[in-house]
């Protein structure tokens, strides 16, 4: 199976591979879906989109594909996803009263009773109804998808929620009364894929800048806590080649399993360790490292404990280096808009994500660093450019999500043209900082 296999022909493949010609589908990002919608949607029967990474309301609205769409009131993502589906003219949108849904949210866990009966309901009442997939119970892997069947009747393929497949674990007893669920996960989709793309963008020159500005010397250690499925550890591992010990950190055990298999794949899992742990309270003693690092973490919980437990287990003398996605600085949209609609899309935290009450995604982030008794801080506000690829279809898709129907049709437009002139892009804003821990 080569690795440039798109995914909508792995999942074709798999379908095929279980003796299936279509199934209800239920999934959390576009980018799982969207190459199955555009592609393949002769193999799906329904959609079904929980709390959701962002809506592509132009494709959707372009079939006529039945689709629910489940996300709680509170919050931005709430109001962002209620805003995008209602432009969604065959969606059935069921709202959770008094829940707050960013894409971290554990829908399945917290409100359980209330999805399964919205998903049960709304297959069960479509006038078309599968047949029946009678397979054995058990576990497998084809295409290089992972997958677990659970239950009897209509097929309902389970793509994983925004932080790991597990966490449809609550509802597969439920679901598996009505349905034959196929519950998927691999380093092909959610959020591993999305980190491992986010990785191959203009992101990752911010990243490299700021392990310019560390100055890792040879024999020295590093930490990087929320490392995810581990793409700035072994781009490290790779640059140091054993001359530094590198230690990645997070608190997902599955996300922590995924990242040792793509070190072993990458060849470098020899170089890295990695344990799971929590960035709030890290399971690491005093003065441990010469240089640890967090990105694009800080705004999903406490940013001043995560702070305070990075300088406590940085030896006297190392570094300690910060990025945050900012809510506070524009974008740059390379696009012939009008006036108002340009100051729109590039304003300040149109689309900058959630950030936790007690998170950091702006320029506080430097007043933070110092407060911790970090000194000799290097300030850097960076913006990374996207020219194509998967990073750029999703900001493009999370700013359409946004905008009245006339934006969406000169937004639409002006793509088109840029695109034909080869002069698309569009820049993503982050504050970094590297400051040193005193003597």
């Amino acid at each position: 199976m080569t690795q440039s296999l798109p995914l909508e022909e792995r999942l074709t493949q798999l379908l095929t591979h279980l003796g299936i010609e279509r199934a209800h589908w239920a999934a959390c990002m576009p980018r799982d879906w969207q190459g199955l919608v555009a592609k393949q949607p002769e193999s799906i029967a329904s959609l079904t989109l929980l709390c959701p990474m962002g809506i592509n309301v132009g494709l959707l609205s372009s079939e006529s594909l039945p689709v629910l769409c489940i996300s709680g009131d509170k919050g931005r993502s709430a109001q962002e996803t209620q805003r995008a589906a209602k432009d969604v003219p065959q969606a059935k949108i069921v709202t959770l009263r008094d829940y707050f849904s960013p894409s971290w949210a554990d829908a399945a866990k917290d409100r359980g009773e209330e999805v399964d009966r919205a998903i049960s309901e709304f297959i069960i009442g479509l006038h078309a109804k599968l047949q029946p997939a009678s397979l054995t119970k058990g576990s497998g892997e084809f295409a290089e998808i992972v997958y677990s069947i659970h239950g009897k009747g209509q097929p309902l393929v389970l793509m994983p929620l925004a932080l790991s497949p597990s966490q449809w674990d609550p509802l597969i007893a439920r679901l598996g009364d009505e349905f034959c669920t196929i519950t998927l996960s691999g380093p092909h989709l959610g959020m591993v894929a999305h980190l491992e793309a986010r990785a191959q963008s203009g992101y990752m020159r911010v990243i490299d800048t700021l392990i310019a500005e560390i100055g890792l010397a040879p024999g020295q250690s590093i930490l990087e806590i929320g490392c995810g499925p581990g793409a700035i550890v072994r781009r490290l591992a790779k640059k140091t080649a054993g001359q530094n010990r590198i230690v990645g950190a997070d608190v997902n055990r599955y996300l922590m399993r995924e990242a040792a298999a793509l070190a072993k794949r990458d060849g470098v899992a020899q170089w890295i360790e990695f344990q799971e742990g929590n960035a709030e309270k890290l399971p690491f003693a005093d003065n441990s490292y010469d240089v640890a690092m967090a990105c694009t973490v800080m705004e999903e919980g406490d940013a001043d404990r995560m702070i305070a437990e990075l300088t406590r287990v940085t030896k006297p003398g190392g570094r300690v280096a910060n990025v945050v996605r900012s809510i506070d600085m524009p974008r740059w949209v390379n696009l012939q808009l009008s006036a108002a609609l340009k100051y729109k899309v590039e304003a300040p935290g149109l689309v900058g994500g959630n950030v936790n009450a007690e998170g950091c995604a702006d320029m506080s982030l430097y007043r933070r660093m110092h407060a911790a008794g970090l000194c000799n801080i290097a300030k850097m506000p960076q913006w990374a450019s996207h020219h194509g690829g998967e990073r750029l279809q999703y900001m493009q898709d999370r700013i359409a999500g946004v905008l009245s129907a006339d934006e969406l049709v000169e937004w639409r437009a002006a793509i088109a043209q840029a695109q034909a002139e080869g002069s698309f892009f569009m820049t993503e804003p982050f504050h970094c900082a590297v400051g040193k821990k005193a003597s």
